[in-house]
């Protein structure tokens, strides 16, 4: 990606409250600019700088989740592992969530399904990476100090914990804290639970499959 389909890409991340990740949200990019353009971008330009159809879409709402990674990071920047917690860091990373929250189901059914002519079924594939990546982040930021095989088993464990309340939140907003809460503090069970291949998988992704064919 060349440097001005970037800096557009950046300023059209606040446009998401407003515009969902779409490609008009896209386009209004360039009015946010220093020197803003008159008018929005044509849908060619949007195409030629981001790409066809719903990959500019796609790319609009990976760009926001890198933008969501980073900004875990920056938050803690400054505190000490010793007092970061693991629940503030998940709590911190859903709240990042809610001013795109009435978006958030449909960008991750635009991940989840093909941009090919022929349609496939919706792959979970994309929704686990995101999980991965934030369990991978928070992880480093709360529990720095976890050696090797502990700490791939705690991050895996913090993936299902972090997704489970996730599809919550997309679900259930207004309970979704406690539902993390629950979930943060009976995590030894999880981390059983996880290492048998049991408790996480088929309930997330049976519902993650379900949100994504009921927005296509």
């Amino acid at each position: 990606m060349n440097t001005q389909s970037a800096r557009l890409l950046q300023l059209a991340l606040p446009l998401v409250k407003t515009h969902g990740f779409t490609r008009t949200a896209l386009a209004r990019a360039v009015l946010e600019l220093p020197q803003p353009h008159a008018e929005p971008l044509p849908d060619a330009a949007v195409t030629a700088l981001f790409g066809h159809g719903d990959n500019a879409r796609r790319t609009l709402i990976r760009a926001w989740l890198d933008d969501a990674c980073c900004r875990m990071e920056q938050d803690h920047a400054s505190a000490s592992a010793s007092t970061v917690t693991m629940r503030d860091v998940l709590h911190a990373r859903l709240r990042m969530n809610e001013p795109v929250l009435g978006h958030l189901a449909q960008g991750f059914a635009l991940l989840s399904t093909s941009s090919r002519l022929v349609p496939l079924p919706p792959d979970p594939l994309p929704v686990l990476e995101h999980a991965a990546r934030v369990a991978d982040q928070a992880c480093w930021i709360a529990e720095p100090d976890r050696k090797e095989m502990a700490w791939y088993t705690r991050r895996a464990t913090v993936s299902g914990i972090y997704l489970a309340a996730e599809l919550h939140q997309l679900t259930s907003p207004s309970t979704a804290a406690s539902f993390l809460d629950h979930l943060v503090e009976n995590s030894a069970a999880a981390e059983g639970a996880v290492r048998e291949v049991s408790l996480y998988g088929s309930y997330i992704l049976s519902s993650w499959k379900g949100i994504t064919k009921s927005l296509l």
